[in-house]
């Protein structure tokens, strides 16, 4: 391939723009000849762009011509949306994303009881899916690639005909082959635990399942609460008779209202272990430990952080992983969506879940719950959550400013876990006003296992770097509770300049989605130049677990595309090791306009949405003709 430093470079090779990665000036390029290079390479002749960029096989074909809109770059006037009058680019999230439904991709799918060995369909006539299994084979989307992951790794595929590698495990007849040694091999195996039972899903909406603990616990704060309205009550009565009394004693007058009613009953029994839930607490050593000490902690990401990605970043060397966050109610109602968030695959060796939640009865219930039907090893409250639909709730950031129910709900948790409790907390609400600091005494006392601290604000998001002197002295004053620093972690050296202030472990977020490789790094202490196909084979690894996770079917295909688009919109902010000036990159630093070292490397490089969906088509083949997707990020959208 002729390299694209040959061209004419567009762009000054002065001191970098501020914000600007600084990039070798042989690689820098402008906007206009960067996105004129990917499009004419991408549509060149199928031999030469295959030999001239060293592509793997699924690159070798070119797909289908694809509609305008998104083959089409933004002109001037459609690229204003994304520019304030300013000049400056539009920030924040796109709240009103198109949801699309995972069955719009099928015009019309195979009947469940072709499927299931061709049984009598009981719906008869008014069914609305194919019956006639070579009429659907004949209007089904062409295969992706001959070979299925599932049947090739499983010994079957459940997917059958709908599978969009069928050929691979039909037969012309259209009968599903299977491969009864790998099956005999996969037998008694359960990769993925902690699916949602039909039984369990159908009690929880009955509301009949026993919250046995978590009722136990809730009576004692409903006896507190009484206790004290008993207790204000008579500080009133004490305080209407001293006032009453001139130059008395009133000790005498408290005395006296006391014995004036004589048969009045305690509000609170003082004997037997179910009233004493505050003082006989399970003993630190009756719970199940975890090792949290110098470990790499795989924070728990909103979307991208789904089961195929940590399975991805447990190959490269993650320690600790944990779901996404999970709304409390939305588990306590048996909500299917919200359940496939606690899912673990066998990979995850300690492996955690992640709740929110803003009041005690539900998120006690919610833990009481996890504790009896998940097989996890600690649960996570998430009090750093800063978007505005959490918060105003009260969950979330919220509840770092409401102490008395943050108190309540973590002891209630941690009365009805058997697993470590641990909190994710961030430096306060409001930019200058640090409140953390403040919490974590007090959740020392209150029996947490393990306290993350994100160094940044609600109000601050991610404008500015993390506060890690900040978060040197939370460190010590969570000791011997182990506190693990988060935030701007992109490279193994700011792993360690994190590790030098004294906490116990690293959480890293964004870092993981920029480059997943990061824990390698870390771990063998190199900045690794890894090269445009190994990072291709990554994306391959994630779609091959996405088939396991998703299914193989154009639902579960399409649902793969989506949630590799959204990574997408992060991976392609990493530069390549051997194009920078300055070693390493900051998290901080978007990377300018640059030629890559072949043509992969530049159309990874690319953050047009457009690019990203060329480069899941080299994996998931042509994308449907209905196909959309927006960006989350506004700034992703259009550069």
């Amino acid at each position: 391939m002729e390299k694209a430093t040959e061209e004419p470079i567009g762009k000054k090779t002065d001191a970098p723009v501020k914000g600007e990665a600084a990039i070798k000036p042989e690689f820098l390029t402008t906007k206009e000849k960067f996105h004129g290079f990917v499009d004419s390479e991408w549509r060149g002749p199928k031999g030469d762009k295959a030999s001239e960029n060293e592509k793997v096989e699924e690159t070798k074909v070119t797909p289908p011509v694809e509609p305008d809109a998104k083959k089409l770059k933004l002109d001037s006037e459609e690229s204003n949306k994304f520019v304030k009058p300013d000049g400056k680019r539009i920030r924040g999230q796109n709240k009103s994303r198109p949801h699309t439904k995972p069955t719009t991709y099928d015009e019309k799918r195979l009947c469940l009881s072709v499927l299931q060995d061709n049984r009598e369909c009981p719906f008869g006539d008014k069914c609305h899916f194919h019956h006639d299994v070579a009429e659907y084979m004949a209007t089904k989307p062409a295969d992706i690639k001959e070979s299925c992951y599932l049947y090739d790794t499983f010994g079957k595929c459940a997917f059958g005909l709908t599978c969009r590698f069928a050929k691979a495990h039909t037969t012309p007849d259209f009968k599903t082959m299977e491969n009864a040694e790998l099956i005999k091999a996969c037998e008694g195996k359960t990769p993925v635990k902690n699916s949602l039972s039909k039984d369990l899903q159908n009690r929880l909406r009955k509301r009949s399942v026993s919250f046995k603990k978590s009722e136990e616990y809730l009576k004692t704060l409903s006896n507190n609460r009484d206790k004290r309205e008993q207790q204000g009550n008579d500080d009133a009565c004490a305080a209407e008779v001293s006032a009453d009394q001139t130059g008395g004693d009133q000790q005498a007058a408290t005395k006296a209202e006391t014995q004036a009613s004589p048969d009045k009953q305690p509000p609170v029994k003082t004997i037997g272990p179910l009233t004493d839930v505050d003082v006989i607490k399970l003993r630190p050593c009756e719970k199940k430990q975890v090792d949290f000490q110098d470990k790499l902690y795989l924070a728990p990401l909103t979307t991208c952080g789904n089961l195929p990605f940590r399975r991805v970043c447990k190959r490269f060397g993650a320690d600790i992983t944990c779901g996404e966050m999970a709304m409390c109610t939305n588990l306590l109602q048996g909500q299917q969506s919200e359940w496939a968030l606690l899912k673990r695959h066998e990979s995850e060796d300690v492996f955690g879940v992640q709740v929110e939640g803003c009041f005690p009865d539900t998120m006690t219930r919610c833990a009481e719950l996890i504790n009896n039907n998940t097989d996890v090893d600690f649960v996570d409250i998430n009090s750093g959550c800063p978007i505005d639909l959490v918060y105003k709730k009260g969950g979330g950031c919220g509840l770092m400013t409401r102490t008395r129910k943050f108190e309540q709900i973590i002891k209630g948790m941690n009365y009805v876990l058997d697993v470590p409790l641990t909190v994710k907390i961030r430096t306060g609400v409001q930019e200058k006003s640090n409140i953390a600091h403040k919490l974590i005494p007090e959740m020392k006392k209150w029996g947490v296992s393990m306290i993350t601290l994100h160094g940044r604000s609600r109000e601050q998001r991610y404008t500015k770097l993390a506060d890690w002197d900040y978060i040197t002295t939370c460190s010590k004053l969570a000791s011997p509770v182990p506190l693990f620093g988060n935030g701007d972690i992109l490279s193994y050296e700011d792993a360690m300049k994190a590790r030098e202030t004294g906490v116990s472990g690293i959480m890293i977020a964004r870092g993981a989605l920029i480059k997943p490789w990061i824990f390698t790094e870390i771990k063998e202490s190199r900045h690794w130049d890894i090269s445009s196909n190994e990072r291709l084979d990554i994306l391959r690894d994630f779609t091959n677990f996405g088939l396991e996770h998703w299914g193989s079917d154009t639902r579960g295909v399409e649902k793969i595309r989506t949630f590799m688009l959204e990574w997408l919109s992060f991976m392609c902010r990493y530069i390549p090791v051997g194009l920078l000036e300055r070693v390493p990159q900051k998290i901080n630093e978007r990377p300018p306009y640059y030629m890559g070292r072949n043509y992969l490397e530049s159309l990874m490089a690319s953050q047009h949405v457009g690019d990203w969906v060329r480069i899941s088509e080299m994996l998931l083949g042509p994308v449907p003709t209905n196909f959309n997707f927006l960006p989350k990020h506004k700034a992703n959208a259009y550069k």
